[in-house]
């Protein structure tokens, strides 16, 4: 059931519009701003119907911070009023609240704007999910991934925890295509994202194709040993799967996989540290193949298969 945040002051207003709305969605009240915003930054909401005129913080000034904010700034927001001024509709509107009700409430209008700003929240929202997401292997896109990886190195900066920067590629696909076929090819690119998704499921980690056969991972707080052993599961993993390859190069198809932990400081690089990351997937290619090679907290290297050459 879709979730409606109704933030008005007054008890009787608001409990008359959830009474509107109680039947076909999941309306939670709030009685001032401060409340408000708290709860649509903490939890998920289709729609926030907001009142207009309240005391210490008026709805104008609330709606601005929820334009602020990267959790609600894409949440729609119906302004709730007794003003039916142009000025104030105006206002209200640039601000970026999507629509109007103005008091007293008709039922049948309140549920028709409720319902139509829904649907076309719900809309934006597949619209979304589809431009950010890879339509061959189902995982994140390189679109998807730019934005990510902006907002959780942030976040690991001010938690000041472990964040792990994870690059790997399908070993000497270019054989393969032109051994197999690009079809062929697909399947595989396919096969080995399922299989390394189905190893990085917690909330704290991202997968996402970053080009071709190569994919890149995120992971937040956990030390560089952990999640070195974690991208040797996952390089077994794939090998496990038995895809045979051009025997001439090797008989299964395989991954080769560097990364660096870092616990990032204020003013550290993001850009840096893929670099780094990048350079240990070298090496381990360049020594192999068929291999993790990982930068820990220190820049030491840990080899799967040996010391660096």
């Amino acid at each position: 059931m879709e979730k409606i945040l109704i933030v008005d002051d007054s008890v009787v207003q608001a409990t008359q519009l959830k009474n509107i709305l109680d039947d076909e969605y999941d309306v939670t009240i709030a009685q001032t701003a401060g409340e408000g915003l708290h709860r649509a930054s903490s939890e998920t909401y289709s729609l926030i119907l907001l009142d207009v005129v309240m005391p210490e913080m008026d709805g104008f000034t609330l709606l601005k911070k929820l334009q602020e904010e990267i959790i609600t700034q894409n949440v729609p927001v119906i302004l709730i009023t007794s003003l039916a001024d142009v000025e104030n509709e105006q206002r209200g509107l640039v601000l970026g609240a999507v629509d109007y009700i103005t008091k007293p409430f008709h039922a049948l209008i309140v549920k028709a704007r409720v319902n139509t700003h829904i649907k076309l929240y719900n809309y934006r929202r597949q619209v979304e999910a589809q431009s950010m997401t890879d339509q061959l292997t189902g995982i994140a896109n390189r679109r998807k991934y730019e934005q990510y990886c902006v907002a959780k190195w942030q976040d690991a900066v001010r938690l000041q925890v472990p964040f792990s920067i994870c690059m790997f590629d399908i070993d000497r696909f270019k054989v393969y295509n032109d051994t197999f076929g690009h079809p062929a090819g697909d399947k595989v690119i396919a096969a080995v994202a399922k299989t390394a998704a189905a190893q990085l499921q917690r909330s704290t980690d991202f997968l996402a194709r970053y080009g071709g056969e190569e994919f890149v991972g995120l992971i937040m707080g956990a030390p560089s040993e952990k999640i070195f052993q974690h991208m040797k599961t996952i390089r077994q993993a794939v090998e496990d799967l038995h895809i045979p390859h051009d025997t001439s190069v090797s008989q299964w198809v395989t991954i080769s996989v560097g990364g660096v932990t870092v616990i990032p400081q204020v003013g550290s690089d993001y850009d840096f540290y893929l670099k780094v990351a990048d350079t240990m997937l070298y090496d381990a290619k360049k020594h192999g193949r068929n291999q993790v090679v990982w930068a820990d907290e220190r820049m030491k290297q840990l080899w799967e298969k040996g010391a660096s050459l």
